[in-house]
């Protein structure tokens, strides 16, 4: 983080989600704390076909291991305690699958499965477990994303399709801000809900979800990023 990002007043700590060793160090610091945010994460896009077995091991350590990781690392102190928030940031992509982004998909699809499937366990003890869902967020994340594609690969004009509107519906999406709103909302509800979207029209776009049949909100999605077939 550049000096220029820092916010005053909040002591800053290095971390390597890929690292086991550097999220182990965090045991002691994670053990008096009362509200985990996991919000880091990689942004990953290819064919499935195409996608190499190390950048697949590598999302899922970043963006499910690692946090679920931190999470158990926290917990102990919160159930003892009385109290405790952990909010896991997914993606509204984890109900909305798209194309050629199949890893990132299946990655906020597994964070959310932990937290949904884990939170009737803690509620007794005070200990909410809650997943934050943005939509499009203008954060800048399209110059950090991971792409696999080859040059020879027959998925490449669809893909520079997909890509070039998942920017562009970034670029127009909500700010950083809103969804840091959301989330502290999430940490002082009283009974936080299991899940909070945020952006993207969510509050329509999960209604049309369950009123319309699979296919066509499929349909939908790939239209809204050029993917039309």
């Amino acid at each position: 983080m550049k000096p220029e990002q820092r916010a005053p007043g909040v002591e800053y700590l290095a971390l390597d989600l890929g690292d086991d060793a550097s999220i182990e160090a965090f045991a002691g610091t994670l053990a008096g704390v009362d509200v985990l945010v996991n919000n880091a994460g990689e942004s990953q896009s290819g064919p499935i076909e195409e996608l190499p077995a190390d950048a697949l091991r590598r999302i899922f350590q970043v963006n499910v291991l690692a946090p679920v990781r931190l999470a158990q690392l926290a917990l102990p102190g919160m159930r003892a305690r009385g109290y405790g928030r952990v909010v896991m940031v997914g993606s509204m992509l984890a109900s909305f699958p798209l194309a050629y982004r199949s890893s990132y998909v299946a990655s906020k699809a597994a964070i959310k499965g932990f937290s949904n499937g884990a939170r009737q366990e803690l509620t007794p003890f005070g200990v909410w477990l809650t997943t934050v869902e943005p939509g499009s967020i203008a954060t800048g994340i399209s110059e950090r994303r991971t792409k696999y594609i080859g040059e020879d690969s027959p998925y490449r004009e669809d893909f520079a399709r997909m890509l070039a509107a998942l920017d562009r519906n970034e670029r127009s999406g909500i700010t950083a801000e809103r969804v840091a709103q959301t989330i502290v909302a999430a940490i002082e509800a009283d009974r936080p809900k299991a899940r909070y979207a945020v952006g993207s029209n969510a509050p329509a776009v999960f209604a049309l979800r369950r009123l319309l049949p699979a296919g066509i909100v499929e349909r939908i999605v790939h239209r809204r990023h050029d993917l039309s077939r």
